[in-house]
């Protein structure tokens, strides 16, 4: 029933949004197909929210569906799948949105491919094809880049021009292969082996300019995903399709946006590089030449010191403790000689004092007889009898004529 207004008694808002909600609410539950263009599972929320889009016009509306629905999808329900939907509209009077809550959801067309798809890529990733440990680095600068792609195509053109650009010095090996179709896969895996062969490739690139989901397809090819796995030179994936990722972007190493975004990965910049060298050397010779300017001010600062500034003065300094040293040792060694001398004078003094010779010299003399025996007593000596006396220069021999016993008193001793 339309609602009577007018300029004089229009309706409020609430009334316009209550009445959309009744004739919304009036259509019952609806068969919907569109394409999933976003998934959002808010964490701890029973509720899932999708955004459905139209196939065809630029239209999407808001979907709805319980955990428990969604989860028990199988395969699991991915963004671009299309889906037919049983869902009741909604109208939310309060916010001003339509949204549909599912209550069934089924695949259909490219939702079932998309399916398939998700659950191959959910057993390779089981295992472990996709993990990042097995991921390879690309080398800094290749030698040999090799290529596989279609025969004089746009892709082609983009990877070598635009590689060159950035280094001129690179070399390309170009495998060439089908692209789309039944048996790219097969000649996509052929090209990739020989070029893992040959010793001077140093990186291999896969490139294609986009395209739909079916004709992705090959690069989502099991013995593909499988063949690039067990390379041993590292492998980047040029396919250029952002919203449909194939499974080649996963196991490769490296993956590219663009066949244009693969030259930029695979080589350096020369002009960048010059710069970065140019830099380099400018660091390096600020870094030296702060080096020899500190040391040139160490340097300065010893050579300003009193003993460098003139080194004469320190020799002069240490000559002259020198000859001190050397006038004090002489003083002591004199000194030394001198009581030395006079101990040995003193000492002499006494030797010779308490020598039988100087007992001579003072006049005294030694009698003995023939046989050199000191005659220290007239008791034993005969008239006539042989001689010698030992006096201070030499010696007399004489002959006794008598004998005569002192009568003093011996000296006492006492």
């Amino acid at each position: 029933m339309a609602l009577e207004t007018s300029l004089e008694s229009p309706a409020p808002v609430r009334q316009i949004a209550n009445a959309i909600a009744r004739w919304v609410d009036r259509l019952g539950a609806v068969w919907v197909e569109g394409q999933v263009a976003q998934v959002s599972r808010r964490p701890g929320m029973g509720t899932v929210f999708m955004t459905l889009r139209d196939a065809v016009a630029d239209i999407s509306v808001t979907v709805t569906c319980s955990r428990t629905l969604f989860d028990g999808l199988n395969p699991p329900l991915v963004e671009g799948a299309s889906i037919v939907v049983h869902a009741k509209p909604s109208y939310y009077a309060n916010r001003g949105t339509l949204s549909l809550y599912a209550r069934d959801i089924r695949m259909v067309g490219l939702g079932e491919l998309l399916a398939r798809l998700e659950r191959r890529r959910q057993l390779l990733a089981a295992e472990g094809l996709f993990a990042a440990e097995l991921k390879r680095p690309l080398p800094f600068l290749p030698g040999t880049v090799g290529l596989v792609t279609a025969p004089n195509s746009a892709a082609e053109r983009d990877v070598v021009e635009n590689t060159r650009r950035r280094w001129p010095a690179v070399r390309f090996e170009v495998a060439y292969a089908a692209m789309q179709g039944p048996r790219s896969a097969g000649e996509v895996i052929e090209a990739v082996e020989r070029l893992d062969r040959l010793e001077a490739v140093d990186v291999i690139v896969v490139a294609r300019g986009g395209g739909s989901v079916e004709d992705l397809l090959p690069f989502s090819d099991e013995g593909l995903v499988r063949a690039v796995a067990k390379v041993r030179t590292p492998v980047v994936s040029a396919i250029g399709h952002e919203p449909d990722q194939p499974l080649l972007d996963l196991v490769a190493d490296v993956r590219a946006s663009t066949p244009t975004d693969a030259a930029k990965l695979v080589v350096p910049d020369v002009a960048e590089e010059a710069r970065n060298v140019a830099r380099a050397r400018e660091r390096i010779r600020g870094t030296l030449a702060g080096l020899v300017a500190r040391e040139q001010a160490g340097l300065d600062a010893l050579r300003s010191r009193p003993a460098l500034a003139d080194p004469r003065s320190l020799l002069d300094v240490r000559g002259a403790e020198v000859a001190q040293l050397r006038d004090r040792a002489r003083r002591c060694l004199r000194h030394s000689l001198d009581r030395a001398a006079d101990d040995l004078g003193h000492q002499r003094a006494r030797a010779r004092a308490l020598s039988p010779l100087a007992t001579l010299q003072r006049g005294y003399a030694v009698l003995q007889d023939a046989d050199g025996h000191v005659i220290s007593s007239v008791a034993g000596v005969v008239a006539q009898q042989q001689v010698s006396v030992r006096v201070a220069d030499g010696r007399i021999h004489a002959t006794t004529t008598s004998t005569e016993t002192s009568t003093e008193p011996e000296e006492s001793h006492g």
